[in-house]
């Protein structure tokens, strides 16, 4: 499998975590620039923003989870060369359900749709870790 191949899930994968990111910060700057939050009420971390900001916030801030065990499994999976066409194909299921996700979160916001989301895609890298697992321990390549 090639480089490009293998990294390009994870490449979206970060690319949606800049995303967020500059989301986040609009609506952060736009909320400060309306009056609607001043310095003192969110200095400490405090829930003040409104509704949408906290939504991408908290959507920015789950990129730091579930995705850095996506990051070192891929990372892993070039440098032991194991990396192959099912990783491949898992790695898209779990980048599509993030982004998908992210989506859910700072649109609509419908837990139960972005549970799902969540779901199937802690599923899909639990079933990738257990197969990078089983291919170092036993030396066969699924």
């Amino acid at each position: 499998m090639s480089l490009q191949a293998v990294l390009l899930p994870l490449f979206v994968e970060v690319i949606l975590t800049f995303v967020l990111m500059l989301l986040m910060g609009a609506l952060r700057g736009g909320d400060f620039r309306s009056g609607a939050v001043k310095s003192t009420d969110v200095a400490l971390r405090e829930p003040s923003w409104p509704k949408r900001t906290a939504q991408a916030a908290n959507s920015f801030s789950n990129q730091f989870e579930l995705p850095v065990l996506f990051y070192v499994l891929t990372i892993l999976e070039w440098v032991t060369r194991h990396a192959g066409y099912v990783f491949v194909v898992l790695a898209w299921i779990f980048v599509v359900c993030r982004v998908l996700q992210a989506y859910v979160h700072v649109t609509s916001n419908v837990y139960r749709l972005r549970s799902g989301f969540y779901t199937v895609g802690a599923l899909v890298l639990m079933i990738m870790w257990a197969i990078y697992i089983v291919e170092v321990l036993t030396g066969v390549i699924v």
